[in-house]
């Protein structure tokens, strides 16, 4: 193999398409948004409301500060510790994996692309707060007849919209299989 033929057998993924490359770039870019969305909006709600004190913005939909120590829906939230240095391990290994995915896949994966730099965002946004501060902020809270969805923020929005978007590209990309 001639030097002249590496740079593109390189770019190549298994199925011969063109890797995502250097448009990775845009993709980072999205994921830099969230990460800093999620960030102000934290501060936000950290510097304007009282933490567990529920303000209502609509019927169903309150801002509420709470300070998650554990994973997704306060999961391991009292285990004593330790459970922070794992979150952090874990986000940081999820975050180089995505990374890495990012440049990796092929250009034409543009619906796949999105939801890894979504979650990509959201992991960042969550792991920022772990680092700085031993918690996650949530404030956004929802609600029907008594019934409260654990609370959340815009790094946990951008997580799971991102999983809900890889599973409709799986979904869309095992049926283009089928049909072939």
């Amino acid at each position: 193999m001639s030097s002249a033929t590496l740079p593109s057998a390189v770019d190549k993924g298994l199925t011969g398409q063109q890797r995502n490359g250097s448009l990775a770039l845009w993709w980072y870019g999205l994921a830099v948004i969230i990460v800093l969305l999620d960030h102000y909006t934290k501060g936000l709600a950290s510097g304007q409301l009282e933490y567990g004190r529920p303000v209502q913005v609509f019927s169903w939909f309150n801002l509420t500060l709470q300070h998650n120590t554990g994973a997704a829906f306060s999961f391991l939230n009292d285990a004593g510790g330790w459970q922070r240095y794992f979150f952090t391990v874990v986000a940081s290994v999820i975050s180089v994996g995505l990374v890495i995915s990012l440049v990796l896949i092929s250009r034409g994966h543009r619906l796949l692309a999105l939801s890894l730099a979504l979650i990509l965002g959201g992991a960042l946004g969550n792991l920022w707060d772990r680092i700085e501060l031993g918690y996650v902020v949530d404030f956004i809270s929802v609600h029907y007849r008594g019934r409260y969805f654990p609370a959340f923020n815009i790094a946990d929005s951008a997580i799971s919209v991102g999983a809900a978007l890889m599973l409709l590209d799986s979904f869309f990309m095992n049926k283009g299989n089928q049909e072939s």
